[in-house]
């Protein structure tokens, strides 16, 4: 017994350095694949040094004068509000939908096709027509912007909502739960994650969508900006504001999206 006792605990502490290992591996090898990717940009710049390929200290230099400057803190706390506002508008709107066509099999029938035929639209229509018949405002642009990502995460709530267990409902009904209860203590606890899914997408599409919004028809945001040095062909500054943006978006991703998909399924993983 002794012996089998240690024989669990070397296992226990093998199994946990090992644990350990992956996890301070992982973002150095993040840093090492950043790093030759700088490198190999650095030495492309040296080997064809034009003004449409700036180097990777020009970029810097040019990042650090628009911070000082204040611009580009700005633009890019603009665009965020545009993301987070129209990510929100979609995953409200999505998910209700997709919930309801879900629980009721004639209504998916009689609007199924909607859903495919919005899926299919491309993004630079909504937008042209948005702008079009509502002008150039902030409604329009955040509104387009939502509207390309509700039928995604509508199919994606609608097939969470078909796969939910109907023990559960059962369960509800016996107990008599109110419709707050079935929402907090059933409906979403077996949502989560396809919630955790279509957000994860959800943001990664939204960004880029918004970047499209600015360019076309807003006057500040890190597209409008992009539009406009573009127009004076300084590629620094393109650069300088497309990277600080994707490392914001990077963040949330690694610090706040994927920590809750992986919070909404642990259930799961205990369960199995």
């Amino acid at each position: 017994m002794a012996l089998a006792s240690s024989e669990q605990q070397q296992t226990g502490k093998l199994v946990s350095a090992a644990a350990s290992k992956r996890q301070w591996s992982s973002p150095l090898m993040v840093l090492l694949s950043f790093g030759a990717l700088v490198v190999a940009w650095h030495v492309g710049a040296t080997i064809w040094p034009s003004r449409s390929f700036p180097a990777p200290l020009l970029v810097l230099q040019t990042f650090i004068s628009e911070t000082a400057s204040g611009d580009l803190p700005y633009n890019l706390g603009i665009t965020l509000c545009r993301v987070a506002a129209s990510f929100v508008l979609a995953m409200l709107i999505g998910s209700v939908i997709g919930v309801l066509l879900g629980s009721h099999r004639r209504a998916d029938q009689f609007f199924n096709p909607w859903v495919i035929l919005f899926l299919n639209i491309p993004a630079l229509v909504i937008i042209v027509l948005a702008y079009i018949w509502f002008g150039l405002n902030e409604a329009a642009a955040i509104g387009a912007v939502a509207l390309n990502k509700i039928p995604n995460v509508v199919v994606t709530m609608r097939e969470g909502t078909r796969a939910l267990d109907p023990r559960y409902a059962e369960m509800a009904r016996v107990y008599r739960f109110n419709a707050l209860d079935r929402l907090r203590h059933i409906l979403i606890p077996q949502l989560q994650p396809y919630i955790a899914a279509a957000s994860r997408s959800g943001i990664s599409l939204i960004w880029k969508i918004v970047l499209v919004v600015e360019l076309l028809g807003r006057s500040n945001g890190v597209g409008f900006q992009i539009n406009l040095f573009f127009q004076l062909f300084d590629v620094a500054a393109i650069l300088a504001y497309t990277l600080a943006f994707v490392a914001v978006m990077l963040f949330i991703e690694l610090v706040v999206v994927q920590p809750l998909e992986h919070t909404s399924t642990r259930w799961r993983r205990s369960a199995a």
